[in-house]
């Protein structure tokens, strides 16, 4: 009956998913940046930078994807702001050398083409079209792909992408890189799906992504050797190309810094080393610690923590018109609130699919299915599932999730247990609302435990949140770690006072101190992405006229913390 239920949920999938994209968040594209119009501002100072820079530090903006407008729009920037500061920049860029890489969505190229090769077909040549006329213009030197990937290395990627045995990919490894690791995150991307299996060209495209990853990892190889570059930019530090460019710099000591867009307005998150992902939980503590507090910073952190329940000071949000009434709510549903209730966040199923060595659980669908099964024992306690908005697509984007989660519960318990208690994706309830009336709450990898630790609410945590090892919540290392955990619920009373305060504390350095400001990303909210270049001179990219690019060009040249002093600089967003 399970293996009926899926391959009917099969059969509808395709009109969810076109009605979800078509009633989505689907925005225009934002204006690309004119870079020669900015440098003929002082043609001089370019000039003279662009002949000072041949002898710089050699870095490489691996942008690969030119026609991401997302990576394509700051990465330019950050192009001319490092030239600026002496530093001698190559730009890589995919010139349809890859059959399957992270732009590619389900949405815009159906699973036959790309598995048949045909992705070049669709939208490549737009997609260099751009990335040569955003980069090109202000004279920077421009690196294609295929330029740097001999026949005898295409002919390889191509017999092994054959080769691997289907069950063996996620788990290849070329030479030390993780290949089938960002083969399987990609494809999973590609498809927004947790799972491959019910895919009827999963593995084929499977097999492209993995072809994908090879052929970039000789690329970067090559590049690396050759280049003798003293630090490597790139997007995300994930899936294809950019999880196997950063892994490669890795493997040979180059220094790497990943980024992504942050959810406050203009900013950014950047990162040595590896992704995000991975750093921000291993972050030494002592990184914000020991910063000097005050009621100030307290006050400061704890008004962003409120905007955000509405989203006023990002351009990232979900559900920014949400519904407070959870008593409403509760009617409506059966919940008593007069009986513990323990909340519980989940995740996007496909996003960042990597491999976290202290999950307690191999996925987050095996975190829900075990969890719900543990309560249905636990008839003492009422569960909460709050379901990620962001399964009918991220603000912006068109990645519907393909494995809805609630779909997946509903399989495994066809009679649900009447004391768990499902928020859809789709309902306008308040996420925090509802988690603020629950005893504790669990999480797997949402950072919504940063917010919720910051207000006294106990936190266990299952997954690869970023909150995890910071000295505030329960986490679990292991599946019996877990379920000790929840042994003890419900808890019965909130955090102590010294807790809260070191759990603000951090909360104040990953939104104001990680979150790196960049003001002149002007905020386009019915574009993506959500911001444009507001830079009319040159000038306005030189040292000292924006802290949080020194910050970040810092940091590329210098390998210097990914830190913005918050706390001495103020915020540059700060509410009056």
């Amino acid at each position: 009956m399970l293996n009926l239920y899926r391959q009917l949920k099969q059969l509808v999938r395709p009109l969810r998913e076109k009605q979800q994209i078509a009633t989505g968040k689907q925005k225009s594209k934002a204006a690309l940046p004119n870079w020669e119009a900015v440098v003929a501002t002082n043609e001089v100072l370019w000039k003279d930078s662009l002949a000072k820079a041949e002898e710089g530090p050699r870095i490489l903006m691996a942008t690969a994807i030119g026609g991401h407008p997302q990576f394509t729009v700051l990465e330019s920037a950050l192009n001319v702001a490092l030239t600026l500061r002496g530093a001698k920049v190559d730009v890589l860029l995919c010139d349809a050398a890859m059959p399957g890489c992270q732009r590619a969505k389900i949405s815009g190229v159906k699973p036959p083409a790309l598995a048949d090769g045909k992705l070049k077909d669709v939208f490549c040549a737009g997609c260099m079209a751009t990335g040569k006329a955003v980069f090109s213009a202000p004279g920077i030197n421009i690196l294609q792909m295929s330029e740097h990937i001999s026949d005898d290395e295409r002919a390889r990627a191509r017999d092994i992408s054959i080769s691997v045995p289907a069950g063996d990919i996620a788990s290849y490894v070329l030479d030390g890189l993780p290949i089938g690791e960002h083969a399987m995150a990609g494809a999973l991307r590609y498809y927004g799906v947790g799972d491959l299996s019910l895919e009827p060209e999963g593995e084929a495209v499977l097999r492209r992504y993995l072809e994908s990853s090879l052929l970039t990892a000789f690329c970067i190889n090559r590049l690396l050797l050759d280049k003798k570059y003293d630090a490597v930019v790139n997007n995300h530090g994930i899936y294809v190309p950019h999880g196997i460019i950063s892994a490669a710099c890795r493997s040979r000591n180059v220094r790497t810094a990943s980024w992504n867009l942050a959810y406050r307005k203009q900013c950014a998150i950047f990162s040595h080393t590896d992704t995000y992902h991975h750093t921000l939980m291993d972050e030494p503590t002592s990184d914000w610690e020991d910063m000097a507090w005050s009621k100030d910073r307290e006050a400061e952190i704890v008004n962003y923590l409120e905007s955000r329940r509405k989203g006023s000071r990002d351009w990232i949000w979900f559900n920014r018109d949400a519904d407070d009434d959870m008593d409403r709510f509760a009617a409506t549903v059966g919940l008593d609130w007069k009986r513990p209730v323990i909340g519980m966040l989940t995740n996007v199923v496909w996003d960042a699919q990597l491999h976290y060595p202290a999950n307690a659980f191999p996925g987050m669908v095996d975190w829900v299915m075990r969890t719900v099964a543990y309560f249905r024992d636990r008839p003492d306690l009422q569960l909460l599932i709050r379901v990620h908005p962001g399964e009918l697509a991220p603000p912006g984007g068109s990645t519907v999730s393909r494995q809805p989660i609630v779909e997946e519960i509903r399989s495994a318990f066809p009679d649900m247990p009447k004391n768990v208690f499902i928020i859809g994706p789709e309902s306008t309830v308040s996420t925090y609302a509802a988690m603020d009336r629950c005893d504790s709450v669990i999480i797997y990898g949402t950072k919504t435990g940063v917010e919720l630790t910051s207000v006294g609410i106990p936190v266990i945590v299952g997954g690869e949140a970023w909150i995890r090892n910071k000295g505030m919540t329960l986490d679990a290392s292991n599946a019996d770690d877990y379920f000790r955990h929840l042994d003890t619920l419900p808890l019965g009373k909130r955090m102590p006072p010294a807790m809260i305060e070191r759990a603000r504390k951090y909360a104040y350095h990953f939104f104001f101190r990680r979150m790196l400001p960049l003001p002149f990303l002007e905020p386009a909210p019915k574009a993506w992405p959500p911001f444009e270049i507001s830079i009319k001179n040159l000038d306005e990219l030189l040292p000292g006229v924006h802290k949080g690019l020194d910050v970040i060009c810092d940091g590329i040249l210098n390998g210097s913390a990914f830190i913005y002093q918050a706390e001495e600089l103020g915020l540059h967003d700060k509410q009056k």
